[in-house]
C-alpha cells in the first residue's frame, strides 16, 4: 500500500490541549477490573502510575467509526492509510502523582512521523508527546509511540518473537478472559474490535483470538511492581511491545532487579515462552 510520507509529515507539530477533572469512578472501576482491593480511589488520593490512560479519552460519534471500530483516520493524528494500528511503546516521567478529583490539563503534540520496512511489510511510526499539568505545574510527561502496519498476506507466516528472559524474581500469571478485555475497552472508550469482537479479530484480521490491549499489559507490569515493592515510587517507566497476546492462553508478568540501582526490568511472557513486552521502571 502506498504511503505519502510527505503529506503525513504535515501533521508534525500539530497540537491540542484538553482539561478534565479526574473523577473517582473510572479509577474505582479500573481497580475492580484488575481485581484490586487497593489502592484507595477517593478524592485526593494519588492516581497509580499509568492510570491516567483511563482519562482524556477521544470521544467520537458512532457514525465516525471506521470498519475496525477506531475513529476514521485524520483529525489530530495523521491519516495513515495502513490498516493495523497499535501501541508500540512509550516513555514516561512521573514528577509527582496526579490526584483523583483534581482538574488536569493535557497538552499534546505530534513529534514525528517515520516510515520503516519490517518483516511484515511497511510500517509507519507516529510519536506523540503529552504533558499533564495540575495547579502545581507539570506532573507527568509522556512520549507515546503508535505503529501502523500492513495486513499480512494470506498464508504468510508470522515472524517468531524473541524468547522472554528465563529468570524472574517476581512473576504473576494473568488469565485474559473476554470480560477483562471488554471492561478495559469500555474504561478506555476503545472501540477497536480486535479486543472484544472475536469474529472480526479471527476472520478479518486473522488473529487466533481476542487481542490483549498493550496499555493493559503495561499497566499490569507496573501493578506487579506495586505488589512487590509497595513502598517504592515510580519515577520513570519505558516499555516496548514486541508480540501480541491473546485471550486463548494465560500469560505471565515478570520482573527482576535492573542492572542499575533503583531500576527494575519487567516483561510479559506468553505461554510459549515468547517475549510480548519489555519494560524498565526507575524507582525511588
Amino acid at each position: 500500500m502506498s504511503v505519502d510520507l510527505g503529506r503525513l509529515r504535515e501533521w508534525v507539530g500539530r497540537s491540542e490541549t484538553l482539561s478534565e477533572r479526574l473523577a473517582p469512578f473510572p479509577a474505582t472501576a479500573l481497580a475492580a477490573t484488575l481485581d484490586l482491593e487497593d489502592p484507595a480511589c477517593g478524592e485526593g488520593e494519588p492516581l497509580p502510575p499509568l492510570w491516567h490512560w483511563i482519562y482524556f479519552l477521544p470521544v467520537h460519534r458512532l457514525a465516525e467509526s471506521g470498519p475496525d471500530g477506531h475513529a476514521r483516520r485524520g483529525g489530530f493524528l495523521p491519516p495513515v492509510p495502513l490498516p493495523r494500528r497499535m501501541w508500540a511503546g512509550g516513555r514516561l516521567t512521573f514528577e509527582r502523582p496526579l490526584l483523583i478529583g483534581e482538574t488536569v490539563r493535557r497538552s499534546s503534540r505530534v513529534l514525528s512521523v517515520e516510515q520503516k520496512s519490517g518483516r511484515s511489510g511497511a510500517l509507519v511510526f507516529v510519536c506523540v508527546a503529552h504533558e499533564f499539568s495540575d495547579a502545581r505545574g507539570v506532573a507527568l510527561t509522556e512520549e507515546h509511540d503508535i505503529v501502523y502496519r500492513e495486513a499480512p498476506a494470506p498464508g504468510a507466516r508470522t515472524p517468531a518473537p524473541p524468547p522472554a528472559p528465563a529468570e524472574a524474581t517476581w512473576e504473576r500469571i494473568i488469565r485474559p478472559d473476554p470480560v477483562l478485555l471488554f471492561r478495559y475497552s469500555a474504561l478506555t472508550f476503545n472501540g477497536h474490535r480486535i479486543h472484544y469482537d472475536r469474529r472480526y479479530a479471527t476472520e478479518e484480521e486473522a488473529y487466533p483470538g481476542l487481542v490483549v490491549h498493550g496499555p493493559l499489559i503495561a499497566t499490569l507490569l507496573l501493578d506487579l511492581v506495586r505488589r512487590e515493592r509497595p513502598d517504592a515510587r515510580v519515577r520513570a517507566f519505558s516499555f516496548r511491545s514486541l508480540s501480541p497476546l491473546f485471550d486463548t492462553a494465560e500469560f505471565a508478568v515478570c520482573g527482576a532487579p535492573g542492572e542499575n540501582e533503583g531500576t527494575v526490568r519487567l516483561w510479559a511472557r506468553g505461554t510459549n515462552g515468547a517475549l510480548a513486552m519489555e519494560a524498565e521502571a526507575e524507582l525511588e
